[in-house]
């Protein structure tokens, strides 16, 4: 009997690499890099370590998360980038910061369009218009109106982020004056506005919620369609006459152009399976993130779309580095 089962164990396994290529097969060899090309404490951060020991357990092999911040988010990507395409070595970041990079640096040593390719949108999390709690103003017109009289300092996660982006939208839909203060992430950027060093932040909702809950940040308004019932009756950006206007953090993961298709499939349905299990999705849900996964080349057309999308409000507001 035992010798039967052994037999039927190795036969199923046999059966499951039936047609996969040897690549495939193998994958992965060797423990999996997830690249976070910010500092600690950010929303793309909370994510890849709300799913790296998922995603060890199902892989079998140790998932390890490494911060490379830089240039806003930039080194990381270029890390990833220029390392071998075997699906080893992830990205995972802000896809519409990744998008706008191109319209805000006049010199990338990689081509995001070219030189990476999408696996999976991970989660999607709406940027929160907040200000530090003795900031004189309850909603959008009264952030506006005292713009015009009172030197206010706007946290941005970094020059050119999409935060940055969003808060240069709001400013020329409204008329808004406030001066950019950037920082190299967005844990910063959020601790200095709770500690009032700066006065108004946007930043994404998974890791600026927790200091409204706490009521060390009052926010103002959600760049979302509809409201969010984690902040009670909180009004969109759209309702507030910004109109039509939506922004967000888009987390996803990208590897290496060049990595096999069947990689690049075996991680898409694992970071699948890592977002959507219970535990993860009720802390994601919880903190205002919603988890929003797509196929690899689904991710490349949105990750397009987002790239006109922006580049259009970066070439209007004249936003250049070098």
């Amino acid at each position: 009997m035992s010798m039967n089962r052994r037999q039927l164990l190795a036969s199923t396994a046999v059966l499951a690499t039936v047609g996969l290529p040897a690549h495939a097969q193998a994958f992965p060899s060797k423990p999996v890099k997830i690249i976070v090309p910010y500092p600690p404490g950010g929303s793309s951060d909370i994510i890849a370590r709300a799913i790296s020991q998922v995603l060890s357990e199902n892989m079998g092999q140790p998932v390890v998360v490494e911060n490379r911040p830089g240039a806003n988010g930039n080194l990381g990507a270029d890390l990833v980038a220029k390392s071998a395409p075997d699906g080893h070595t992830l990205l995972l970041c802000d896809v519409g910061a990744l998008a706008i990079s191109p319209a805000v640096y006049t010199k990338l040593s990689f081509d995001p369009s070219k030189d990476l390719r999408g696996v999976t949108m991970l989660a999607y999390s709406p940027h929160m218009l907040a200000v530090h709690p003795s900031v004189k103003a309850n909603n959008l017109k009264e952030l506006v109106a005292l713009s015009k009289t009172t030197d206010i300092n706007f946290a941005v996660t970094a020059v050119g982020s999409a935060p940055h982006v969003a808060g240069v939208a709001v400013e020329r839909a409204t008329g808004a004056k406030w001066t950019y203060v950037p920082y190299k992430g967005g844990s910063q950027a959020v601790t200095d506005t709770v500690a009032g060093q700066t006065q108004v932040i946007m930043n994404g909702m998974l890791a600026t919620l927790p200091h409204v809950q706490s009521g060390r940040l009052k926010v103002l308004g959600i760049s979302k369609k509809t409201r969010m019932p984690l902040v009670g009756d909180v009004p969109t950006l759209a309702e507030q006459g910004v109109t039509d206007f939506e922004s967000g953090t888009w987390q996803g993961a990208l590897v290496a152009n060049g990595t096999p298709a069947a990689i690049i499939a075996r991680l898409n349905a694992e970071l699948i399976k890592a977002i959507r299990s219970p535990d993860v999705r009720a802390r994601l849900t919880g903190q205002g993130a919603e988890v929003v996964t797509m196929q690899s080349a689904e991710q490349d057309r949105f990750f397009e779309s987002e790239r006109k999308r922006w580049g259009a409000v970066v070439a209007q507001a004249n936003i250049k580095l070098d």
